[in-house]
């Protein structure tokens, strides 16, 4: 006889609710980098309890978005341009990897996409940039076949979006970054992969670069303390 199991009724987790919400936050500059963090004004804000958001912020830390202030608390920990390079190195590697397999798929990546990314670059939508821009590379990530390769880049795209959201709003010609998007698309439709990696490589390199070089100029003070 099979075992009684309870029914979960499909309700959204509150701490995941408040953990995204917390993390949106963080990445599109809303919640700015070295900010300090109070639980009873998060909870205020959010109008739930405490419990939530102490989870949320526990997990925010364990997945380095928050750390300790000094004295008490948590403080959105800052930006760090040479972790940012860092992280920028590993996902170059999974994105090269994830054109060449989709190049030789002949994969074609929605034409939607690369729409969607030219409206958000041409309006003040922080967030919707990010997506756009998320929602292209797991695209291409999906085309390659290999779903390791879009579980292994999430986490580290978690830390990019933090650094796009924080010079979006200032980055001159965000246009010119979907006529490299397009550009890989059609390497990948047209099954060139060796022109495909090269244009991914180049798009990842001047991307680092770009950023890198933003968040020096706005928050190398804020850099100086020990990352979490």
């Amino acid at each position: 006889m099979p075992a009684q199991l309870v029914q979960i009724t499909p309700a959204p987790d509150l701490v995941d609710q408040v953990y995204r919400a917390l993390l949106d936050a963080i990445c599109t500059g809303a919640l700015t980098p070295g900010e300090r963090l109070a639980q009873e004004d998060i909870a205020q804000r959010m109008a739930v309890s405490r419990q939530p958001v102490l989870q949320a912020l526990r997990l925010l830390k364990k997945d380095g978005f928050v750390q300790d202030a000094p004295g008490r608390g948590v403080l959105v920990t800052p930006l760090d341009p040479a972790w940012v390079h860092q992280v920028y190195e590993v996902r170059g590697a999974l994105d090269a990897l994830a054109a060449r397999l989709s190049a030789q798929r002949h994969a074609r990546i929605a034409p939607r996409l690369i729409e969607r990314g030219r409206r958000a670059a041409r309006g003040s939508d922080v967030q919707e940039m990010i997506d756009a821009d998320l929602a292209f590379h797991h695209a291409i990530y999906e085309a390659s076949g290999n779903v390791l390769i879009g579980h292994s880049a999430e986490q580290h795209w978690m830390h990019l979006r933090r650094a796009m959201g924080a010079v979006l709003q200032s980055q001159p010609q965000r246009e010119a970054l979907w006529d490299e998007h397009e550009a890989i698309a059609q390497a990948i439709a047209d099954g060139d992969a060796t022109r495909a990696v090269q244009l991914s490589e180049g798009h990842v390199t001047k991307a680092s670069k770009s950023l890198s070089d933003r968040l020096a100029q706005l928050f190398t003070p804020l850099a100086q303390g020990d990352r979490q």
